[in-house]
């Protein structure tokens, strides 16, 4: 199985669909997954735009739409998690992941899905530590402060992947893991990204909820992005496991953006995308600790007279499992939610949020709740179900009541306009930070071609549940949402990205 592991997409799908051709062709080989870790940027039209936590001088089409409305067809399946730069509105219509295109699959807020025998977890946005306990409250159209908030993570997600006891074996996040820089060159880091010195020296750098996710769940691989760099590392834990963690850069040219794994036959399996019947139990478990207001939710612990540990047991997978019946997700559930883009169409605020029929169909499956229906539910209103959507045509909707082995591989050069149509092979070899990546790893490195109502539970015991003050104060360097005074260059620069 060979999977192509991509930084921050930032809407440049032909890119990186060409460089991926561009590797299969002159390598011989073909793909079977492309993975993205945010800033997918799945934006279907200008209104989409709006909810885009850019700068408007930013705030650029790209080339998802193409694949959204049928023009392309991805040509390698697509599976996805959320940045902090993303068209929050159509990825919250699927809070517990689904099809964004045909052949293109976002995870959700947090998830584990499994691609033959190989199991992916992840978990989308960014961390913001006065955010981080809050419910899930945004809703479109967003204000100025959830436009924003929308995207940083919850506890409630990282609670739910802590219930989780199955090994996984690739896990993406967006944000690097708080503390990774201490399991790779870090002085190799410094020379290329001097501005990060006093964030990692402080240990303010990444997410105190992923790292401690990296321990528990103790992946084989790690990857993130983010920080637009190239970044590896090798975490070990006890019993002599490893994580191997490898950041990647964001799609421009001549930056180190995308990765092949290549990994070993037993993980082939049918190469179906499937659902996880172990995560989907863990999110029945949990359905009642889903709040939508915005306060801070203390979440069940030890100490406490409720039940805390939602691991599943054997039946309660088996029953899922019965349930759902086949865990095949099948790509024929993806509708249209919202007109294709058309050229010189104004850009205006998101339209009230719609029914996403994959989210209706998993929660009515798993009885569990849709948090933007709760929110609509609660302020009395309802909402717009798709229920026809032909070929061509715009999306109809209606209202309706609520439903309470190694590989090494050069890097792929495209000759310019003015260059020899032959592609030159460029040295790739990897600097001492990740050297280990040649072994163990087998990941090879891609260069782009330049051209192209909810009950709420009162807690006992608060304080076993609040976390340390150090991940209420972290925020992540390079989030352009934060108001702190703080001005470094890099978080300068990062709006323009």
């Amino acid at each position: 199985m060979k999977i192509a592991v991509e930084g921050c997409a930032h809407g440049e799908l032909d890119k990186i669909y060409e460089c991926i051709e561009t590797l299969q062709e002159r390598e011989c080989i073909k793909i079977d997954l492309l993975i993205c870790c945010g800033d997918f940027q799945s934006v279907r039209n200008n209104d989409d735009l709006r909810a885009m936590a850019v700068p408007e001088k930013y705030q650029n089409i790209c080339t998802f739409y193409k694949y959204y409305s049928g023009e392309k067809l991805a040509p390698v399946l697509t599976v996805f998690i959320g940045g902090n730069h993303e068209a929050s509105n159509y990825l919250q219509e699927l809070p517990y992941g689904g099809w964004v295109a045909p052949n293109i699959y976002y995870m959700g807020r947090a998830g584990i899905i499994k691609f033959g025998n190989l199991r992916i977890g992840g978990i989308s946005g960014i961390f913001k530590g006065h955010d981080y306990l809050q419910g899930l409250w945004e809703c479109p159209p967003y204000t100025h402060n959830s436009l924003r908030s929308v995207y940083h993570i919850r506890s409630l997600d990282v609670y739910r992947l802590s219930q989780v006891r199955e090994k996984i074996h690739v896990m993406l996040s967006h944000d690097w893991p708080r503390g990774i820089t201490d399991y790779g060159d870090r002085e190799n880091l410094l020379r290329r990204k001097p501005f990060l010195r006093e964030d990692i020296e402080s240990n303010k750098l990444g997410s105190p909820p992923a790292e401690k996710l990296l321990h528990n769940l103790k992946p084989e691989y790690w990857f993130a992005a983010h920080l637009h760099c190239q970044f590896a590392a090798l975490v070990k834990h006890e019993n002599d496991e490893e994580t191997k963690f490898l950041a990647l850069d964001k799609c421009l040219p001549k930056r180190r953006h995308l990765q092949i794994l290549d990994l070993p036959a037993e993980y082939d399996g049918d190469k179906l995308l499937k659902y996880d019947a172990e995560w989907l139990a863990v999110l029945k478990n949990t359905n009642h600790l889903l709040s939508v207001k915005n306060i801070d939710c203390h979440l069940p612990g030890p100490g406490g007279n409720e039940r805390y540990d939602f691991t599943p047991t054997a039946d309660e997978k088996e029953s899922i499992e019965n349930v759902m019946s086949n865990l095949t997700i099948d790509s024929a559930t993806f509708v249209k939610t919202a007109p294709v883009y058309k050229p010189g169409t104004p850009k205006c605020p998101p339209r009230e949020p719609l029914l996403n029929p994959q989210t209706t169909y998993l929660c009515e499956k798993l009885g569990i709740d849709d948090p933007v229906q709760v929110i609509i539910a609660r302020s009395g209103r309802t909402m717009k179900q798709i229920y026809c959507v032909e070929e061509n045509t715009e999306p109809q909707v209606e209202r309706t009541p609520m439903k309470c082995s190694k590989l090494s591989l050069p890097a792929p050069i495209t000759p310019s306009d003015n260059e020899s149509q032959d592609l030159s092979q460029e040295n790739t070899t990897f600097t001492t930070e990740n050297s280990f990546l040649l072994d163990a790893n087998t990941i090879s490195d891609c260069i782009t071609p330049p051209s192209v109502t909810k009950k709420v539970f009162k807690r006992r015991n608060l304080a076993i549940y609040t976390p340390d003050q150090d991940e209420q104060n972290v925020s992540n360097t390079s989030d352009t949402d934060d108001s702190s005074p703080r001005s470094s260059k890099f978080h300068r620069s990062n709006e323009l990205e």
